[in-house]
């Protein structure tokens, strides 16, 4: 396994894979790796002849305020588990790398698909997402990259960007990997106090309430709102950012649910702000 943090040095390395016919695939991420990004690493073996995992945290996605200088790294431990998984390149360039003295080039996606959700509690998020993925998929050049559905705007954004853009290369979304009593995997885990982790369940079990009253037949998305609104409310240390219930492809929120409706839930945990979603029919 390589690590690569030049630039020039890494679109050699993929362009000289590509010249001899490899498949390239990608997995972009800000490290502190888990099992959700295992997986990501694990199905990217199976698609490619060549691994390649980026490590950098991104500092343009992160708002005024937000925990940047305290998100958690150990590069050792990312390096261990690349290895683990057979990656064969690592990509771990410094923010200097990225964004140069004088930078002023910035991707941005316009509409409701950046405009809601995260984009209305963080609004400067998505601009810096869709620069460094667009930064990071032209250095690379992948023919595959893969994300996790945990993160579902950002994927739905990403494919929006890379469609309009013309960006080669196929954008897959694997499946959110959970522990073992239910909560969707995060880096951001880790700040969890013993009390926080547990009330932080109530995420997960108000996904779970909305799809049981879905199959039960309530398609009223306010009726089902109110009730996953009550849920959160009552965890102890639990500050709702948003709850919705939006169409999976427009993010458009829905006033009667179907099998494309998807309930998206950000919510603090003291100091921790967590995101999760689940589809509520399908």
């Amino acid at each position: 396994m390589e690590i690569i943090s030049n630039i020039k040095e890494i679109q050699t390395r993929c362009l000289n894979a590509r010249a001899v016919g490899q498949i390239i695939a990608f997995v972009p991420t800000m490290g502190f790796l888990h099992e959700g990004h295992l997986s990501l690493l694990r199905e990217g073996r199976k698609r490619g002849d060549l691994l390649v995992l980026s490590i950098f945290v991104n500092p343009t996605q992160f708002g005024q305020g937000e925990d940047l200088d305290a998100y958690p790294r150990d590069f050792e431990r990312d390096e261990r588990l690349a290895r683990e998984c057979g990656v064969d390149l690592i990509f771990y360039p410094d923010a200097e790398s990225i964004y140069p003295p004088g930078y002023a080039t910035y991707v941005s996606v316009e509409g409701p698909l950046t405009t809601s959700l995260e984009g209305a509690c963080r609004p400067t998020h998505f601009r810096g997402v869709t620069t460094v993925v667009t930064k990071l998929l032209t250095i690379v050049m992948p023919h595959v990259a893969l994300f996790g559905r945990k993160d579902f705007q950002q994927l739905a954004v990403i494919r929006r960007m890379t469609k309009d853009l013309n960006l080669p290369g196929e954008i897959v979304g694997l499946p959110i990997v959970r522990e073992d009593d239910g909560l969707a995997m995060s880096s951001r885990n880790v700040y969890l106090s013993d009390d926080g982790r547990n009330d932080s369940l109530a995420l997960v079990e108000t996904l779970r309430q909305a799809a049981e009253m879905a199959q039960d037949g309530e398609l009223a998305s306010e009726k089902i709102l109110s009730s996953a609104r009550q849920r959160l409310n009552a965890g102890g240390t639990l500050s709702i950012d948003y709850v919705k219930l939006c169409n999976a492809h427009t993010l458009e929120e829905v006033a009667t649910i179907d099998h494309n409706t998807v309930m998206l839930l950000a919510v603090k945990v003291g100091k921790t702000r967590l995101i999760d979603n689940g589809p509520l029919l399908g």
